[in-house]
C-alpha cells in the first residue's frame, strides 16, 4: 500500500498527515500530548485538508486541553506503598518478599498484594504485575463476548491482548480478530465493555462513519460518555511514540 507522510502547520497547529489508499478522511487527537494526525485519501490536496482541520479546531483544542489536564503516573518502581490501578480503582501495592511461586491478589478494597522473590529486581516485579493484569483481562473477555455476539450479530474468532501506545483496541475485519490494550484492565469494567463493543461494531462497519455511529447509538447508547470516561483516569508512564 502506498503511504505518503507530511507535516502541515495550520493556525499554529502541527498536523501529521498520512495519505494512503482509503476512501474517507479520519482526524484523531492522541495522548499523551494531543498529537494531531489526519489519515487522508491519496488524492486529497493540502488546501482541502487545511479547510477540514480549521472547521474542527475547536474540537481539537478541547481534546488537547483534556490530555493536558489529565494526571499521569510517574514510572512505577513496583515497591510497597505505590499506587496502582485495577478495574477503575486505585490500590496501594504491598510487596511481600518470600521464596516460592510469585503471585498477585486483591487483598482488600484498598490493597494489591504481591509475593515476589527476596531481593528481586524491578523488572521481575513488573513482570509479575503485568502477568496478573493479563490474566485478569483474559478472564473478563469471554463473558462479554457471550453477551454481545448475539446482540450485535457478529462472530469474533480471536481476541488478543497487547500493550499499545495509541490505541485502546483494533480489529482485523477479514480474520474476525480483535486486539485489546492491556491498559484496559486498569479502567472501569464498562470501559473495557465499550472498547470491545466498538471493535465488534467495526466488523459490521469498517470506518468511523455515520453508519458506525448509528450502530453504536443503537447497541450502546452511553458509548460517548464511556469514551470520555476512559480518558478520565491517569495515563501510565510510557515512552510515547508516533
Amino acid at each position: 500500500m502506498s503511504i505518503e507522510r507530511s507535516i502541515l502547520i495550520i493556525n499554529g497547529l502541527q498536523v501529521e498527515v498520512v495519505r494512503k489508499a482509503i476512501k474517507n478522511l479520519h482526524l484523531g487527537v492522541y495522548p499523551p500530548d494531543g498529537h494531531v494526525r489526519v489519515a487522508a485519501p491519496l488524492y486529497l490536496g493540502d488546501e482541502a485538508l487545511r479547510m477540514m482541520v480549521i472547521t474542527r479546531l475547536g474540537w481539537i483544542r478541547r481534546q488537547q486541553d483534556a490530555f493536558a489536564n489529565q494526571d499521569r503516573q510517574s514510572q512505577r518502581d513496583i515497591v510497597s506503598g505505590e499506587s496502582h490501578y485495577f478495574a477503575g480503582r486505585r490500590y496501594r501495592l504491598d510487596v511481600i518478599e518470600r521464596h516460592g511461586r510469585p503471585k498477585m491478589c486483591v487483598r482488600n478494597s484498598s490493597t494489591l498484594e504481591m509475593t515476589a522473590p527476596p531481593g528481586s529486581e524491578r523488572y521481575v516485579r513488573e513482570r509479575i504485575l503485568e502477568r496478573w493484569y493479563r490474566q485478569q483481562l483474559r478472564e473478563a473477555i469471554p463473558p462479554l463476548l457471550e453477551k454481545w455476539q448475539p446482540i450485535i450479530g457478529v462472530r469474533v474468532n480471536e481476541v488478543h491482548i497487547k500493550k499499545m501506545k495509541t490505541l485502546w483496541g483494533s480489529c482485523n475485519i477479514e480474520a474476525g480478530r480483535i486486539w485489546l490494550n492491556l491498559e484496559l484492565i486498569k479502567k472501569p469494567p464498562m470501559c473495557l465493555e465499550y472498547i470491545l463493543v466498538h471493535e465488534m461494531v467495526h466488523l459490521l462497519e469498517r470506518h468511523h462513519s455515520e453508519r458506525f455511529q448509528t450502530l453504536m447509538d443503537h447497541f450502546l447508547p452511553s458509548w460517548q460518555l464511556l469514551q470520555t470516561e476512559i480518558n478520565r483516569f491517569p495515563l501510565s508512564h510510557a515512552d510515547w511514540q508516533y
